[in-house]
């Protein structure tokens, strides 16, 4: 597979390709956006996340989705792409 490309598992009959945007050279000066998709014990990996990044100066801000079982509704993804300049989606069960 080619490490270039993402694929978007929302439409599973035929699954859109993406390029991967590139990653910041540095956190320095960024806010990090975490993402709980309301898994069971996704809030746990995302607290140590949050911990490390907030021990390195990082600027965090927490988000979560009302449930898992449905995309994020649309204004939580325009409040996350207004506030944040990365984001990491935090999964567990």
């Amino acid at each position: 597979m080619n490490e270039s490309i993402l694929l978007d598992p929302t439409a599973e009959r035929a699954p859109a390709e993406r390029a991967r945007l590139a990653r910041p050279d540095s956190l320095n000066g960024k806010v990090v956006g975490l993402l709980d998709i309301s898994k069971p014990r996704g809030n746990v990996f995302l607290d140590r996340i949050e911990e490390q990044l907030s021990g390195m100066g990082i600027e965090v801000k927490r988000y979560a989705k009302p449930t898992f079982t449905r995309v994020a509704p649309t204004e939580l993804k325009q409040q996350i792409a207004a506030e944040v300049d990365l984001l990491v989606e935090g999964l567990a069960d």
